[in-house]
């Protein structure tokens, strides 16, 4: 059945086609991410496709932490590098002789002319038009004497190939945006083939697209400009264009466009940083996209159940860190907790899996990124300093009632009580509300003394998982240090 607003199709081929000039960033994922759940969606193709043609630009490794961007959030494409398919390669350096093929076709035809302009010319060209209040366009010199051109050409001279505006004007429907056009006469004569030989962006995804079968394409809306010149060379060729939808910019928390220029963070430094994968694409769905219901927590299956790019907004997007890190918290308490622990592992090096096990009921509900367990577990893992120029006892509770708190929970803990922190905390409580104590103020007391710091997992948790041996030294230890009161008898460290 066809969608009479998007015109879909059963199963949408759809493609991610990223430049190696860099690492995956945050605008980037969104868009691969659009794509990968309008093909899961319609239960149709997601395609990467590799787009190296501006060698100039070219960083190295930087395609292969793309893929292992991909890879870790959990995209998976079913054609492109690794997954061959039947219209690879699936690199665009490597099909050259395919966009000559074309490039030469669209010369034959009319549609494109040969230009051997020098840089010193264009650049001429150009400042005189700025002086006369002009667009900056070329101004087609080379149209009108090709034949000179070819000798020019064959002479060894360097040419690029330029397209040949049509008359008239180019209309869409975008799928996000509704009807589009621009007029023909508005655009440049844009070069098509490079004097190196390789293809400008405009050409090559042009001829990919049609041969690889994309049925949709998903893309920044920046590309907006350069549709009516894709779409006449769809026209030029006699190809049918495939539909275009073109998604809201991502800004920063400033409303200025999100840019590793200015900042933003690539993708597996997110995943460096112990942010869940499934978090970080779920925060970046929320982008522009709603379900349509007041859930906000999905995982990268439950998106692709919801998920239709009408319900892509064409304002702007904001990426908030904190809003991400709020979907990060919901996330990390959704994994079952052999999940949690054993990812955990990287950030408690050398800790056991079992102790791991026994960590994770106390860090679960506590941490947010997956590294910040190393710092709530460190005191649980060896000693305790205390945090420099903490005061002990801690505010609103005197040196008396901070003494009789440790002695009291001394006495119960060598007695036995961690076999029931529940109970041990209500009669603590009780014994400090009988010196008018509130309990979270008394309890910062147990804090400091058995995690050298005012806050942290659940004290009584923490006493439970250090075992009566360890707690006891530690509450000796901070017993000792309360001023103007006589150490208790036992060993201290």
């Amino acid at each position: 059945m066809t969608d009479p607003r998007s015109g879909s199709v059963a199963a949408w081929r759809v493609r991610f086609a990223p430049s190696p000039t860099g690492a995956l960033h945050i605008g980037s994922l969104r868009t691969a991410l659009f794509n990968w759940l309008a093909a899961r969606s319609t239960g149709g193709t997601f395609l990467l496709r590799i787009e190296d043609t501006d060698q100039g630009r070219y960083v190295p490794g930087s395609e292969a932490q793309i893929v292992d961007s991909l890879r870790w959030l959990g995209l998976d494409w079913d054609e492109g590098p690794g997954v061959e398919g039947p219209h690879g390669p699936y690199v665009q350096s490597l099909r050259t002789d395919t966009y000559k093929e074309h490039a030469e076709r669209l010369a034959a035809s009319g549609a494109a002319y040969w230009c051997t302009c020098t840089p010193e010319r264009l650049a001429g060209m150009r400042e005189q038009q700025r002086q006369a209040n002009q667009p900056t366009r070329y101004d087609r010199r080379c149209l009108g004497r090709q034949e000179e051109v070819a000798r020019e050409r064959a002479a060894g001279t360097p040419a690029v190939l330029r397209q040949r505006m049509p008359q008239g004007e180019a209309r869409w429907d975008d799928l996000i945006r509704g009807e589009v056009s621009f007029a023909f006469a508005d655009l440049d004569d844009q070069v098509l083939l490079k004097s190196d030989g390789f293809p400008t962006y405009h050409l090559a995804h042009v001829v990919d697209d049609h041969l690889m079968g994309i049925t949709h394409v998903i893309r920044a809306e920046e590309w907006i400009p350069s549709t009516p010149k894709h779409l006449a060379l769809y026209q030029a060729l006699g190809w049918e264009p495939p539909r275009f939808a073109h998604v809201p910019v991502v800004l920063g928390e400033d409303r200025l466009k999100l840019s590793k220029r200015r900042g933003a963070r690539n993708v597996l430094e997110y995943r460096d940083l112990g942010y869940l994968p499934q978090a970080l694409a779920n925060a970046m769905a929320l982008l522009g996209w709603s379900s349509g219901t007041e859930e906000e927590v999905f995982s990268l299956d439950e998106l692709a159940a919801r998920f239709s790019i009408e319900r892509v907004n064409p304002a702007p997007a904001v990426f908030d860190p904190k809003r991400l890190d709020a979907l990060q918290g919901l996330h990390v308490r959704r994994l079952e907790p052999g999940a949690l622990a054993e990812l955990l592992q990287p950030w408690l090096p050398g800790v056991p899996a079992e102790q791991r096990a026994a960590l994770v009921p106390l860090l679960q509900e506590r941490i947010v990124r997956l590294a910040d367990a190393a710092d709530l577990a460190a005191p649980l893992l060896g000693d305790a300093p205390w945090e420099e120029a903490i005061a002990f006892p801690p505010k609103k509770v005197d040196a008396g009632t901070a003494a009789a708190l440790l002695d009291a929970a001394e006495a119960e803990v060598a007695g036995g009580a961690l076999a029931d922190v529940v109970a041990l905390r209500e009669r603590l409580t009780a014994m400090l509300d009988q010196r008018g104590v509130k309990a979270r103020d008394g309890f910062r007391v147990l804090y400091i003394a058995i995690l050298g710091r005012a806050q942290g997992v659940p004290v009584f948790d923490a006493m439970a998982f250090l075992g009566a041996e360890e707690t006891l030294v530690r509450l000796r230890a901070a017993r000792a240090k309360l001023p103007g009161q006589p150490a208790p008898q036992g060993e201290l460290r």
